[in-house]
């Protein structure tokens, strides 16, 4: 059998940078992991699983002494925030009165769906639930994505596809896909579809080019904000 080893997992610290962002004595280091995990979990069901979809993609959290610092990407940033900023401070409110630290939410905006991974995850695993055709689902949002600039595209679902009496995969790749290379900027995401048959699982990854020294918006100066070997030729 092959030995599988996750996009992310492989590049982080290298050309990847941690989402949580934070040092902390070890006996205050297991509450604050589980923090962050009741964080994002909390943030998936209010914004995520609740309609109107605000489809986060990813939450980086941040700490200091003093603060708190939540960083939500988004594709649709009006909903997080919400008329005049009411729902961000709705939001600031409640992760305050759940953690009793002083918070700050800031948002950035995603500028194509079709080039995350996640949202690409998401939306397939939507159109499951709605009982649409699995091929065609899989085959548009592999099209989406290259139409969008990607490199390489893989989108792969697993279980009862259709109804079938078997589970079994299927899989969609177009373009080219250096998993094993850590200078390529691999992008993966994972949903799950909950259909009247059974769950599907949709994995999908997206090739966005090399990594290039040219700092992203979503760097950070925080301590682990900054991957240390992005750009190396």
């Amino acid at each position: 059998m092959g030995q599988k080893t996750h996009p992310f997992g492989l590049r982080l610290g290298i050309t990847e940078a941690h989402k949580s962002r934070w040092y902390a004595p070890k006996a205050l280091y297991g509450e604050l992991l589980v923090e962050d995990e009741k964080i994002r979990r909390w943030l998936d069901k209010r914004l995520n699983r609740r309609p109107p979809n605000a489809a986060v993609s990813d939450v980086h959290i941040e700490r200091t002494r003093e603060e708190l610092k939540i960083i939500i990407k988004t594709a649709r940033p009006g909903l997080v925030i919400g008329p005049k900023g009411a729902e961000v401070e709705r939001m600031t409110e409640e992760l305050q009165y759940m953690t009793g630290r002083k918070v700050a939410i800031s948002i950035i905006e995603i500028k194509n769906a079709d080039m995350d991974a996640k949202l690409v995850a998401e939306s397939v695993a939507e159109q499951l639930s709605k009982r649409s055709s699995f091929r065609r689902a899989v085959k548009m949002k592999a099209e989406a994505c290259m139409n969008a600039g990607a490199r390489g595209c893989k989108i792969r679902i697993a279980g009862r596809l259709g109804g079938a009496e078997l589970a079994r995969v299927m899989e969609e790749k177009r373009g080219s896909l250096p998993l094993s290379t850590l200078q390529a900027n691999v992008e993966y995401g994972v949903a799950e579809a909950h259909t009247t048959y059974g769950v599907i699982g949709v994995k999908c990854w997206i090739f966005k080019g090399m990594f290039t020294t040219e700092r992203t918006e979503e760097e950070s100066n925080a301590a682990g904000g900054r991957a240390r070997a992005r750009g190396r030729k």
